[in-house]
């Protein structure tokens, strides 16, 4: 950069430059600033007709500028990514903003490093891309950069200042890794995220360490697993900026085209759900419990008998990184009691577990005893379970997942209470916390050589990057057996006992 006391001795184009870029760079933690300054708003020309862009897209840019502001990052001291990802229908003009995005990190963040990619090539290389490259035509910094059709880089530093569209295909995931910019900002854009294979967002959360890191993920929800739906909607939404955007309220989508499916489809059809709404559908192919019954159950209000037993399911963790949960049900009520939740890497001592359930069966919890107590037979419960009958807590049952079970519709254990939960939530009520409602919509399922519906094992779901359902088989094993209420005496049993004690004169 140039000093002020200096400019008096360079020509004219060259200080024209250094005050451009000193205009661009002052932008830094503005995004929506650089966008309404960057491109010709109202001028004769594509955008002579927009004041700015749309309203959703300054909202995203705004609230963007507030997350880089907060991270404060001093070019030294690494901060913690910025995490942005949005659901929505189609026609929002999500690529649009891919491009104000992208041009801006760029022109703020001198050897910033990048990777775009989507869920096929053909998305990347003629939406993606090439809204890029249509917008960086627009762009006041424009001429600092050449694009060509795979990579946008500085002119004077091509090896350092850059961006690059990749193939989402596993086999490439090695372009994915290594990108750093220890000194400015490394970010990664997903266009189309919910088809992009969880590989590809693995590898690259490791650019992700160090200087001003970014990712952004940006689609159309048709997947009710992976990457995209977990940060969406599911178990790390806490750690994301979410967005749903619904197409209707956007500028520059077809209103006609989706009144007519809204027409033909139903506004709660799963099409209507994921085109336009911007939500991800209520089932899955391959999915065993349909997020709509979850919806409803978790919305549901229920009344509980005063005699309803309580009954608490436990599945257990051996250490590493599946958790020990602990949740409670009364009849169909599933919600009023929390789940009590503990790291696997905190009870690799058995004991630690013994207490608590200890705990919990000597006091109860919520001002109820505990009736029975279902534990996972798999893990340390053996350990556990032992040592709770030895204390004299008979209301213990070990319950083993992969047994035989006694419906022959069921292949074991495991998918008959799975079953039974799955009916149940027809009427039941349970709390919306996001891990729940996550595991719940997680394994998928199968028939068997018999015809009996066989759940998919923790393993291949683990595979294709979901957690162990922990909260969910929790849930599944207060299902293992019928606990029935303790028996109220009714008026007329109370009348005959009654007169059996009374002696007539």
């Amino acid at each position: 950069m140039i000093e002020n006391e200096a400019l008096l001795d360079v020509p004219d184009a060259v200080i024209e430059e250094e005050l451009l870029y000193r205009k661009a760079t002052s932008f830094k933690n503005d995004p929506l600033g650089f966008v309404l300054w960057a491109y010709p708003w109202g001028k004769p020309g594509p955008l002579e007709k927009y004041p700015g862009p749309d309203d959703w897209q300054a909202d995203f840019l705004r609230e963007l500028g507030e997350e880089v502001r907060k991270r404060n990052f001093d070019g030294v001291t690494p901060v913690l990514p910025v995490k942005f990802t949005t659901a929505s229908g189609h026609g929002i003009g999500k690529s649009v903003l891919v491009a104000f995005i992208v041009h801006w990190i760029m022109s703020t963040r001198p050897h910033a490093q990048g990777t775009i990619t989507a869920n096929t090539f053909q998305q990347l290389s003629t939406r993606t891309w090439a809204t890029i490259s249509t917008w960086h035509k627009r762009c006041k910094t424009g001429h600092w950069f050449e694009v060509t059709g795979s990579r946008m880089y500085h002119k004077q530093f091509k090896e350092s200042w850059f961006c690059s569209a990749q193939s989402c295909k596993e086999d490439n995931s090695e372009a994915f890794a290594g990108q750093h910019a220890a000194q400015s900002t490394s970010f990664y854009i997903f266009d189309e995220a919910s088809a992009v294979p969880d590989k590809i967002h693995e590898v690259a959360e490791g650019g992700l360490t160090d200087g001003e890191p970014m990712v952004f993920m940006f689609g159309n929800p048709t997947r009710s697993r992976g990457a995209f739906h977990r940060a969406t909607f599911g178990i790390e939404r806490n750690r994301w900026i979410v967005r749903s955007i619904d197409s209707r309220k956007c500028k520059f989508s077809n209103k006609e085209l989706i009144e007519q499916w809204r027409q033909d489809r139903g506004e709660d059809s799963d099409f209507f759900r994921v085109r336009v709404l911007g939500l991800p559908p209520t089932s899955d192919d391959a999915q065993f419990i349909d997020l709509e019954r979850i919806i409803d159950a978790q919305k549901r209000q229920v009344a509980v008998l005063e005699n309803e037993p309580l009954v608490a399911g436990v599945d257990l963790a051996w250490g590493g990184e599946d958790f020990n949960v602990i949740r409670f049900r009364r009849g169909k009520d599933a919600r009023s009691i929390p789940a009590v939740r503990i790291a696997g890497e905190k009870t690799r001592d058995a004991a630690v577990m013994i207490v608590k359930l200890t705990d919990l069966l000597t006091n109860g919890v919520a001002g109820r005893k505990i009736h029975t107590m279902f534990l996972d037979s798999a893990g340390i419960s053996g350990a556990v379970a032992s040592r709770l009958w030895e204390l004299g807590y008979k209301n213990v049952v070990e319950i083993n997942f992969g047994g035989d079970s006694p419906d022959p519709k069921y292949r074991n254990m495991r998918a008959l209470m799975w079953g039974r939960m799955k009916d149940w939530l027809l009427t039941g009520a349970i709390d919306d916390h996001p891990r729940l409602e996550c595991d719940l919509t997680g394994p998928g399922y199968e028939l068997d050589a018999k015809v009996r519906i066989q759940l998919e094992a923790k393993d291949e779901m683990k595979k294709r990057g979901l957690d162990s359902p922990d909260d969910a088989d929790a849930l599944a094993l207060t299902f293992a057996r019928n606990v029935a209420a303790p028996r109220v005496a009714t008026p007329s049993r109370i009348s005959r006992s009654f007169a059996k004690g009374i002696k007539w004169g």
